[in-house]
């Protein structure tokens, strides 16, 4: 089955498309979720995609416009190294948008960076529950009105890299894991944590991406990203490229 045979998938001429349609997508699902709940709690994704995503949103036609004062910002997952450090997707999401638009601080919400991976897990697993309001999930409802994924050539999304222990977690909402293809620990959200979401959004950009992406598409469960779920949808924006579109 052709890429673009798939339902929820969306193609667009480029990243730059691909990214403008996605702060437009967040802008009217934030203001949905607030005029219905007062809150919209969003988990954010590292790479080049969501960088020029949020550039967007922190940019002249969105800056504005986005709700920032009842949006809840978490991490998707992230790099077990400091938040300063140019490696780290908070050190990215500041730069590209935090540092540039009102929201409040106590509203975005880190994964914390320590001496072990697994207590930052467990903390920031805390810090869900914390501002969700139970330790149950889908209790509430969703955990999070939207995830923001990407898809790596390998076939891993957010850090739910092949080979790990990660991928097996059901008892957890972050876990942690040493990925033997790629530098650094990584905490990440799990698959449960992801299933508790309204809308998981993945951002696919690039003719690198075509292959892996028909495999997850087409339900090889090899690839991490192939096992994601929600209790809402599954919407994919990708760009031609991706698509395997080469006009």
């Amino acid at each position: 089955m052709a890429v673009t045979d798939h339902a929820g998938v969306d193609v667009y001429a480029d990243g730059e498309a691909v990214a403008r349609a996605a702060a437009e997508f967040l802008t009217d699902r934030a203001l949905e979720a607030i005029e219905e709940r007062g809150t919209f709690r969003l988990a954010l994704s590292g790479g080049s995609t969501p960088k020029r995503l949020y550039q967007i949103l922190a940019g002249p036609d969105y800056r504005d416009r986005f709700p920032w004062t009842s949006v809840q910002l978490f991490f998707g997952d992230e790099r077990f190294v400091p938040h300063d450090d140019e490696r780290s997707n908070v050190h990215m999401a500041r730069l590209a948008m935090l540092d540039e638009v009102p929201i409040p601080a106590a509203n975005v919400h880190v994964p914390p960076f320590g001496d072990d991976a697994a207590a930052a897990a467990a903390a920031y697993q805390d810090e869900l529950v914390r501002v969700y309001g139970s330790d149950e999930l889908n209790a509430r409802g969703a955990l999070f009105d939207v995830v923001l994924l990407g898809l790596g050539e390998n076939g891993h999304t957010a850090s739910l890299f092949p080979r790990t222990s990660v991928l097996d977690v059901t008892d957890a909402w972050v876990s942690w894991c040493t990925p033997d293809d790629a530098p650094n620990d990584r905490l990440t959200l799990t698959y449960p944590a992801i299933d508790s979401s309204a809308c998981v959004l993945f951002l696919v950009v690039g003719a690198g991406k075509h292959e892996v992406l028909g495999r997850v598409l087409d339900g090889d469960t090899s690839q991490p990203a192939a096992r994601i779920t929600s209790r809402g949808e599954i919407l994919w924006f990708i760009d031609r490229a991706a698509a395997g579109d080469a006009s």
